[in-house]
């Protein structure tokens, strides 16, 4: 049988988890978390990690592994999700993969261009220069650097151009340079699950998970971990609410309200994301049968 990396992917709060479990358990396989925040192991609540009983069903990868003080990217998830499979591909020809950041998961699907790791005293630069003189700062900065990048990246997006600078001056090159979006040959079949619900029950999932998380002691979490607040791990949605919150700007209520604005705004752009890639084929989490059916005859016929 070939190769197969199933990939489960979808919404916030749509439903992954529970259908991933019982895919891994169903194909004796671990589970790669693709979430660009359950990585970080100080944040748990927040993060919406898989409770105990699910860590315990079935191996889990990427999930609390790194501290939010470590760097951490998409290609170097690609790096490390291809020397994992190259590992579990000897034991079992099929894997899993899920979550909701398309950033990760077109990383290993389609593999990310050649760029360089970045300096931790150039990114301190670049915050501070953040800091100092604003969004102002940074573009013109990146206008000197690389025209050819301010003139298509989302000039409201601090982090995006902050990115854009620390690998100019990495690199010693423009990062539109590096931007070939080059398709990766994989040696293995990708089956790409995407699970969708209703835009009003997604929503209403959210707001009840949110509740669920506020109950758990997300503003605890927050609290414990305000002193990182500097950090790009914790520019976080659940978190920057309750900061706010923290030095007092917000409510609590308003906090937890904003939570749950952000929580379903974010839910709209990973559907954006999604939306032009003709390779994923769309379930309601609640079909799971038609979901197992539909996984079992590609892997029967592989």
């Amino acid at each position: 049988m070939n190769k197969i990396l199933i990939v489960i992917l979808g919404p916030t709060g749509v439903g992954k988890t529970d259908i991933s479990v019982d895919l891994a358990i169903r194909y004796s396989c671990g589970i790669i978390s693709a979430d660009s925040r359950q990585i970080y192991r100080e944040m748990r609540i927040g993060t919406a990690v898989p409770d105990d009983n699910q860590l315990r069903s079935v191996n889990h990868y990427f999930i609390r592994s790194i501290s939010v003080n470590d760097y951490y990217s998409s290609s170097i998830f690609e790096r490390d999700v291809l020397k994992l499979l190259q590992e579990l591909f000897l034991r079992i020809n099929i894997s899993l993969m899920t979550g909701g950041s398309g950033m990760y998961i077109d990383a290993v699907c389609n593999g990310t261009d050649d760029i360089p790791d970045v300096d931790p005293v150039v990114r301190e630069k670049y915050i501070d220069l953040y800091n100092k003189e604003g969004i102002n700062g940074l573009r013109i900065a990146l206008r000197l650097l690389d025209p050819e990048h301010y003139a298509r990246v989302d000039l409201k997006n601090y982090k995006r151009i902050i990115r854009a600078l620390e690998i100019c001056e990495t690199a010693g090159r423009p990062y539109s340079t590096f931007l070939t979006k080059q398709k990766r040959e994989r040696d293995f079949r990708i089956i790409k699950i995407g699970l969708t619900r209703p835009r009003e029950e997604l929503y209403q999932r959210i707001n009840s998970r949110v509740d669920e998380m506020v109950g758990m002691g997300l503003e605890n979490e927050a609290r414990q971990l305000i002193g990182y607040r500097h950090l790009n791990a914790l520019n976080s949605v659940g978190y920057k609410e309750f900061f706010d919150y923290f030095d007092g700007t917000l409510s609590k209520e308003k906090a937890i309200e904003l939570i749950k604005r952000d929580s379903r705004r974010y839910a709209k752009r990973q559907m954006t994301w999604w939306a032009k890639d003709k390779e994923i084929v769309w379930f309601n989490p609640e079909q799971k049968s038609e979901i197992f059916s539909f996984i079992d005859d590609i892997v029967s016929s592989s």
